[in-house]
């Protein structure tokens, strides 16, 4: 079995998750419709305040089920959205795609990966402890980051649960994903 779309999720106001629906609609060089981080310039609280003239590379947040079931053996509960993620994966290594890597959601939908989530604090007031299971330090001291990936829509259209997900690498030297 190939890469799926497990969930889609978006919210129109500020919050930590994100209901999940039974579909999305990305719009082209947005993100996801009604979402509250869709737009050309950044929408996140934390980057707004630093320059909110910055480019949007954060207009739709995807993460890979398979962490759920890794935080589970430590845990934890999670479900699709409630790490504010707009696109759940199952079956994709997210964290391996080089930036630029091209994902095909569905039959329409381009979504362009641009980096790796820097999550905020807010994780461990969803559930504490939390924050030290997807960012840390592994045993040679490299940080890791393992609350999912960002990207950008370049081109439009709905993605449900069950859409099938392809994926087109970049040319030349792959550039290793950091966090945006």
């Amino acid at each position: 079995m190939g890469a799926t779309v497990a969930a889609v999720s978006s919210n129109a106001t500020y919050s930590f998750t994100k209901p999940t629906r039974e579909s999305v609609t990305l719009l082209t060089g947005l993100g996801v419709e009604g979402d509250v981080h869709a737009g050309t310039k950044v929408k996140h609280r934390f980057r707004v305040a630093q320059d909110p003239d910055q480019p949007n590379l954060r207009q739709v947040h995807l993460m890979h089920e398979e962490l759920f079931d890794e935080l589970a053996k430590d845990g934890f509960t999670v479900a699709p959205g409630e790490l504010g993620e707009n696109v759940t994966t199952r079956g994709i290594d997210l964290l391996g795609l080089p930036t630029g890597a091209l994902l095909h959601l569905g039959d329409e939908a381009v979504l362009e990966i641009t980096g790796l989530r820097n999550p905020c604090r807010q994780i461990d007031d969803y559930q504490a402890g939390l924050m030290k299971k997807v960012v840390g330090r592994d045993a040679s001291g490299t940080v890791f980051y393992k609350a999912g990936v960002m990207s950008v829509v370049r081109r439009g259209g709905e993605v449900r649960p069950g859409d099938a997900i392809g994926v087109v690498l970049p040319e030349g030297p792959h550039r290793p994903l950091r966090t945006v």
